[in-house]
């Protein structure tokens, strides 16, 4: 880890300065990264990024407590329109249900122009489980900044929006850190059709590492809440962080210390690179995965479940 030796010392600080909280709870004991959840009239829904012979992974349970994983069961089977890559490398999936009963799933897949980076694509189905259909052309691309990941749906009230990454890290072979901004996209009431431009959120600095990433929005009371994880998703320093504003669109705060880090308890031991969070609908609970053997990522990122508070412009686990 030459050069992060500074963030090193920062998480020695947080975790020997941070409050104690309630711990999480590993909800399945596979590899199923970059979950998300949404809770339905016949249970709560995880999905995760390809893994276990499928394209996007499916979960359910009935209490938020007890999960199964769907394993006969491929979200996004395909076939892929001609933006996506022939080895779609499908990650980060985001499911939410629109006015007129159908869902909606956020997804990245490689790009047929590029498929050393990715676009995010819509795509819907009447079934929560899918299978869902692509639309024929990407949400966002952004090809020439690095490319796009890890979109996720907000409902404002009836104004739908898709924050995303711009992938700006895929090109730090070239020797320069280079922005990662989280953006946001307002869509019409369909969901997958961008209306107007997207707005910067916020960016990393140098406390950030090389990235933020994996963006996740839900409004309580006036307060807009902002998850992102920061620095690389396979090193101890990869947390969950948080900012805040009083408009959707910002300017956003970042809070003073994260929500989740390397340390943090759980109820089979301390986790270890947690991130890739995401609100329930109710803004009463969050998953995000970490390290499933507790130390490095050779045997995937186990899903992990937490009840949260949302309190003024502080997120808490409970």
């Amino acid at each position: 880890m030459i050069g992060y030796l500074p963030l090193a010392a920062s998480l020695f600080t947080i975790l020997f300065s941070r409050s104690v909280h309630a711990d999480a709870k590993r909800a399945l004991d596979t590899n199923f990264p970059d979950p998300c959840v949404i809770k339905t009239d016949a249970g709560y829904y995880a999905f995760g990024t390809a893994g276990n012979g499928v394209n996007i992974q499916v979960a359910r349970s009935d209490d938020f407590s007890s999960w199964d994983l769907l394993s006969d069961t491929d979200a996004l089977p395909g076939p892929f329109p001609d933006w996506v890559a022939s080895e779609p490398n499908t990650w980060a999936p985001d499911v939410i249900k629109r006015g007129d009963g159908k869902y909606v799933m956020y997804f990245s897949a490689s790009s047929s122009e590029d498929n050393s980076k990715h676009c995010v694509g819509a795509a819907t189905s009447s079934s929560i489980t899918g299978p869902y259909t692509p639309e024929d052309d990407p949400l966002a691309c952004r090809l020439d900044k690095g490319g796009a990941i890890d979109a996720d749906g907000f409902d404002d009230g009836g104004d739908l929006y898709v924050v995303y990454k711009v992938d700006g890290n895929s090109l730090n072979g070239d020797g320069t850190m280079h922005p990662t901004p989280i953006m946001l996209q307002a869509v019409n009431e369909d969901g997958v059709t961008p209306n107007g431009d997207p707005v910067q959120l916020l960016d990393r600095t140098d406390a950030d590492g090389p990235v933020v990433e994996a963006p996740s929005l839900k409004k309580s009371g006036g307060t807009y809440f902002l998850t992102f994880s920061s620095n690389m998703y396979d090193t101890p320093q990869y947390d969950v962080s948080y900012a805040t504003a009083s408009s959707v669109k910002g300017p956003y705060t970042k809070a003073d210390e994260p929500l989740l880090v390397s340390g943090d308890p759980s109820d089979v031991g301390s986790l270890t690179a947690p991130g890739g969070s995401d609100f329930s609908v109710d803004e009463s609970k969050i998953v995000f995965h970490a390290f499933k053997n507790g130390h490095d990522i050779n045997d995937g990122r186990a899903m992990y479940a937490a009840d949260i508070n949302l309190s003024g412009d502080t997120i808490s686990i409970v």
